[in-house]
């Protein structure tokens, strides 16, 4: 898929990775529909691209809520006429151990709220996401592409027991997604990033940071702009569909 002048949709757009693959569609000519939770920060986010020439609009929703998801969608296709990508990169985090005890006794343990919360926004909302995006692109009758944000974490990580259990779902989705939706010419794809450098990697204490960094062979973080690549590569190969690309500096070699 050639992106210039095509509709663009990214969850989470606003800020981080979301942001890094926004900035990258832009450049390309893309028209950009932004959807996050904050307005001062979708304002900021807007402002920025803007110097691309290209079209970029807002909107507000929370992807775990099913009647924001689909008034969000009908809006976009309103505004823009169709939709040809998705992003589904909206995540939060909640770590931590599934328990915690000293000398026999539970002293603490991961509640439903902390783990309901992660699933209901990174795996719920890929969900809705992807399923209100495919029901656009099938009604216009153009194909697209769906890329969905999964994790190295997937195959378990130790203090992410939601986190993991989610981005393992978004794989298994992917692929469930690709043989479901080949018909329509709407492919799908994933990415499974390792550490990014991200505003939270750049706050953590320094041992921390360098236990990442020694961790990986390539000897340091990954760059948002890598991730942004990757989801450039997704939708410009048109024989790419079904699969996960882990980009994590072989941090699971």
């Amino acid at each position: 898929m050639d992106i210039k002048d095509k509709t663009v949709v990214i969850t989470g757009g606003a800020q981080g990775l979301g942001f890094a693959m926004a900035t990258q569609m832009a450049e390309l000519g893309a028209n950009l529909a932004l959807i996050d939770m904050q307005e001062d920060v979708l304002a900021t986010a807007a402002s920025e691209l803007t110097q691309y020439g290209t079209t970029v609009k807002t909107y507000m929703a929370n992807v775990s809520i099913e009647a924001d998801v689909e008034g969000v969608f009908n809006d976009i296709v309103r505004d823009f006429g169709n939709i040809a990508v998705l992003i589904n990169n909206a995540g939060i985090l909640r770590d931590g151990l599934l328990l915690k005890a000293k000398e026999g006794k539970i002293i603490d343990k991961m509640s439903l709220a902390q783990f309901q919360s992660v699933i209901d926004v990174n795996l719920t909302g890929v969900f809705l996401c992807g399923r209100e995006a495919a029901v656009k692109m099938v009604e216009g009758e153009q194909g697209g592409v769906i890329i969905n944000m999964s994790s190295v974490a997937r195959a378990g990580n130790m203090g992410q027991t939601n986190y993991s259990a989610a981005k393992s779902g978004v794989a298994a989705l992917t692929t469930t997604w690709a043989k479901e939706l080949g018909r329509f010419d709407i492919r799908v794809g994933a990415i499974a990033p390792g550490v990014i450098r991200t505003q939270m990697t750049d706050a953590m204490k320094p041992e921390a940071k360098e236990r990442l960094v020694k961790m990986k062979p390539v000897g340091r973080l990954g760059e948002a702009q890598e991730i942004a690549h990757t989801a450039r590569y997704i939708i410009e190969n048109d024989f790419f569909t079904g699969r996960v690309v882990e980009i994590d500096g072989g941090i699971r070699l």
